[in-house]
């Protein structure tokens, strides 16, 4: 039982010494570069209702939350994520407010799930919200303050890519899928389970054409002229005005000056279901999973009692952390502590420089002479 206790369960671990430096400094850059666009903090409880994640939010699965009582008997839950809770928080103290908000947060997230594939149950999370602005300016602002936050934190080698709900949601519609059968396909192509994708459309009959269009989404990747190729291949008005809204959105981002960072792909769909347009996906190399997922939730805020429209952002920091170590990555503002020994005649006097020394903003250890 004690060496078990030495120990912490699967899915989470300790982080101290040099990584856990260099985690607090990372994120001190990403919440830099966020808050000089605006964004002011916000911190929502580790713990919320079950309904403020149930299925209906379209969030994470119920049989991957952490779920516990309280004495009343109300069902709890371990946030998974955190844009249905700012959410909530929105609508309970700015229902009223019809400028566009800005928030930016940090702090844990937990899934519980077996199918670990070398990811940590629970994750360090930090992100952005902005609520009330519906434009493909807030769009844009989101994807570019994104980048530059990677950046700043010292990531150089990375690609955002861009996705559109709406243009696959156009031809499930053109080719008259029900609002589940298109959620089952949207999981399926998500997974890349595309034999699972095709049986799914031969088991509903669906026409030849609009069978080949569905499953050519995932194929429409790449950069900015694969979304020419991409309104060719529709002819729908919905997965049309899909892809122009990217193209303005690219059109703002080469204001920005981050176009080189950014490609397209119109198969990029979301296991969560509150996202209602644009999404968009950080990726780098040294970790098998995106490092940044994000993208607008309209919808999301009406379940809470006030309409408005809405874009995020997360990034994950340790998988950020993780990239950026395989990478070589340097991460700035890193310094070593320095050592003054003493003797028992000698304590004052290094008392004294250590005293000195952190007054100029050095690290001092003051420690015994062997």
């Amino acid at each position: 039982m004690n060496k078990r206790l030495v120990h912490t369960p699967e899915g989470v671990r300790d982080i101290y010494g040099d990584e856990k430096t260099a985690k607090n400094i990372v994120e001190q850059l990403l919440q830099d570069k966020i808050k000089s666009y605006g964004y002011r903090d916000i911190q929502t409880p580790t713990f919320e209702f079950f309904d403020v994640f149930s299925k209906e939010v379209g969030t994470t699965p119920s049989k991957e939350l952490y779920k516990f009582f309280d004495k009343e008997g109300n069902t709890l839950v371990l946030r998974p994520d955190f844009t249905p809770s700012i959410a909530r928080c929105a609508a309970k103290y700015f229902m009223d407010e019809n400028v566009p908000i800005r928030f930016s947060y940090r702090g844990n997230t937990f899934i519980n799930t077996s199918d670990l594939q070398g990811k940590l149950k629970e994750v360090t999370q930090m992100g952005a919200e902005l609520i009330g602005d519906a434009s493909i300016y807030a769009d844009a602002e989101m994807i570019a303050m994104t980048i530059e936050s990677l950046y700043h934190a010292g990531l150089s080698d990375f690609q955002i890519s861009i996705g559109n709900l709406e243009y696959f949601k156009g031809i499930c519609a053109e080719a008259g899928l029900n609002e589940e059968t298109e959620l089952e396909l949207r999981e399926l192509i998500s997974g890349k389970n595309y034999f699972g994708a095709e049986e799914l459309l031969e088991g509903i009959h669906a026409g030849r054409r609009d069978k080949e269009l569905l499953l050519k989404v995932s194929e429409l990747f790449g950069t900015s002229a694969i979304l020419e190729e991409a309104k060719r291949e529709v002819s729908n008005k919905r997965s049309k005005n899909a892809v122009e809204r990217l193209e303005k959105v690219y059109q703002v981002l080469c204001e920005y000056g981050v176009e080189k960072y950014v490609s397209f792909d119109l198969g990029m769909l979301s296991k969560y279901n509150y996202y209602t347009g644009i999404i968009f996906k950080g990726y780098t190399y040294g970790v098998g999973d995106a490092i940044v997922k994000g993208g607008r939730y309209d919808n999301l805020l009406h379940r809470f009692g006030k309409d408005a429209p809405a874009i995020g952002f997360v990034i994950v920091v340790d998988d950020l952390l993780a990239a950026m170590n395989r990478q070589g990555a340097v991460i700035s503002g890193i310094e070593s502590c320095q050592k003054l020994y003493y003797t028992e005649e000698t304590f004052q006097e290094m008392l004294l420089e250590s005293k000195r020394m952190r007054a100029a903003g050095k690290s001092v250890e003051l420690l015994p002479e062997i």
